[in-house]
């Protein structure tokens, strides 16, 4: 297994080496001057020059990559030039309501759609594998940032049902002390329920949004699969030993359908994490995703480079979680790998 993880981590190495090429090139042909734009309206060609130099603009393009290679040896991601504060430290600082945001919603989608997947290949024609049909074509029609603003539109506008979406707490609350940067988790450990009851209202809308995005294709995969494994060889010799339905259905049809899954898996977090941009600016959230946007907006480079390497460094470590998941399920991957 350690030999195999070996062998995946240095072909992340290329792949880490293009990201930084490209989003760096990239951030350099987009529209926009950040000299012109920080520089303001009243300008001179004079202060605009000055502010270019200070921000090594002029530099030929081959110098500015080496400096950026340079500072990314030393952790140096660079200073935002809107905030004025270290491209790490804002990251640092919004991560955590990136993740809890895209990581609970998952997690909704997961206990959602495997069941709701497994029973619709289970009864076959039922209206168990209509509905899951229906779901699952209804979740990739509809553009996330749609759904968004329809449940807001829904459950905030019209029934009142939900708190306005402005963030991670209501205005009444105030942030837990920081442990983990998980509002939930932090306000739990010290016992602040009030705020874990902010938290969690201000999540509901914005979580259903990403669990009904990413529900349609776990559960369209894990119907697939386990159509496919219910029509093997092995569970009708299952069937025919006389083991009960229950464990031929989870105990063996379904670990056997695993594989696939987890690939669909790994895949709809990814894709959550991109989804998250349009969800943070429709819910207000103080994540990566928007601070992102907002930085492009204002062709502040560094921030929109750090957001880029850090969902690379991020997708590669879902690849290798994935890869360790390949083993634990089904042991013949450890042994072709």
């Amino acid at each position: 297994m350690l030999a195999t993880l070996g062998k995946r981590l240095l072909t992340v190495i290329p792949t880490l080496i293009g990201v930084i090429i490209v989003t760096f090139l990239l951030t350099r042909v987009l529209p926009g001057d950040p000299a012109v734009y920080f520089a303001g309206p009243a300008a001179t060609p004079d202060s605009i020059a000055e502010i270019r130099k200070g921000l090594g603009l002029d530099k030929p393009l081959p110098e500015q990559f080496v400096r950026y290679v340079g500072d990314l040896a030393h952790g140096n991601f660079g200073n935002s030039l809107s905030t004025g504060r270290p491209v790490a430290t804002e990251i640092a600082s919004r991560l955590p309501a990136s993740a809890e945001l895209t990581l609970l919603g998952l997690f909704v989608s997961l206990v959602i759609a495997v069941p709701l997947g497994i029973l619709a290949a289970v009864k076959q024609g039922s209206w168990i594998d209509h509905t899951c049909r229906v779901v699952a074509t209804a979740g990739v029609s509809l553009p996330v940032f749609f759904t968004g603003l329809l449940l807001v539109y829904a459950f905030y506008y019209q029934l009142g049902w939900a708190p306005a979406p402005l963030g991670r707490l209501d205005a009444f609350a105030s942030a837990p002390p920081q442990i983990n940067g998980f509002y939930l988790i932090d306000s739990l450990v010290t016992g602040n329920f009030e705020v874990f009851r902010s938290a969690l209202s201000q999540l509901i809308l914005p979580v259903a949004t990403l669990a009904i995005f990413s529900l349609a294709p776990i559960a369209r995969m894990t119907r697939a699969s386990m159509l496919a494994v219910l029509a093997s060889e092995f569970v009708r010799t299952a069937r025919a030993s006389g083991l009960d339905t229950r464990t031929v259905i989870i105990t063996y049809a379904f670990r056997n359908a695993m594989l696939p899954v987890v690939t669909t898996l790994g895949m709809v977090f990814s894709f959550l994490l991109g989804a998250n941009v349009l969800v943070e600016k429709v819910f207000a959230w103080p994540g990566i995703g928007s601070y992102a946007v907002e930085a492009l907006l204002q062709s502040d480079f560094a921030p929109v480079q750090g957001f880029v390497l850090t969902m690379a460094v991020l997708y590669v470590v879902l690849n290798l979680v994935i890869d360790i998941l390949y083993g634990v399920i089904d042991p013949r991957v450890r042994l072709e790998g």
